[in-house]
């Protein structure tokens, strides 16, 4: 099978989570990650960042695929209900407006820089190696910890889900995938007569 550039996006993801271990300014490229699918699903009215660019996706497929880290069983039809995938989405927007309130602090000075990283939205991992100061604001580094902190959660139940099931089960409730895939319904129905 001919392998094409977009078959290694796997490598993006895993560079994306090394380089903001070690400085968490990088994590401000993850927002690719965010707007590129919704940009696709929109101009094209179809999943197609999900089916061929998401690195993290493709990085699950071959953690639980070629190097068999996956038992590979059936996701739960509780976790592919639609309840279950909306109701992730809107904790997850949740989330990331909490992050969103939290880096205006900073910005507002009613609030200081927390060099942390929250995983799984419950557990604070010190972070402070990642940053020593910049010509930028504070603030602008409270968004990167924040952000880092989404994108390693995601990973991290990505990979909880990838062992448990199939290796690309946290496509089946990815908050990016359930949003493009609104996208392209409401595309598909607008063309409709």
């Amino acid at each position: 099978m001919k392998m094409h550039w977009y078959d290694y996006l796997w490598i993006a993801s895993i560079t994306y989570l090394v380089l903001g271990f070690f400085n968490i300014l990088f994590a401000w490229l993850g927002l690719l990650c965010f707007f590129i699918p919704l940009v696709i699903s929109v101009v094209s009215g179809t999943k197609g960042y999900c089916n061929r660019y998401c690195g993290r996706g493709q990085l699950f497929g071959l953690l639980g695929g070629r190097f068999g880290l996956s038992r590979k069983k059936d996701i739960p039809k509780w976790m592919k209900s639609k309840a279950f995938r909306y109701g992730f989405l809107i904790f997850f927007f949740a989330m990331f407006f909490l992050m969103l309130w939290n880096t205006y602090l900073v910005f507002a000075g009613a609030q200081d820089l927390r060099q942390v990283v929250t995983l799984l939205w419950t557990f604070k991992l010190p972070w402070h190696w990642a940053y020593h100061g910049t010509l930028f604001h504070p603030g602008v580094a409270q968004f990167a910890f924040g952000f880092y902190s989404v994108m390693l959660t995601s990973t991290v139940l990505g990979l909880i889900t990838m062992v448990l099931f199939k290796p690309r089960s946290w496509c089946v409730y990815c908050p990016m995938g359930t949003m493009t895939q609104l996208i392209c319904k409401v595309k598909e129905r607008s063309v409709l007569p």
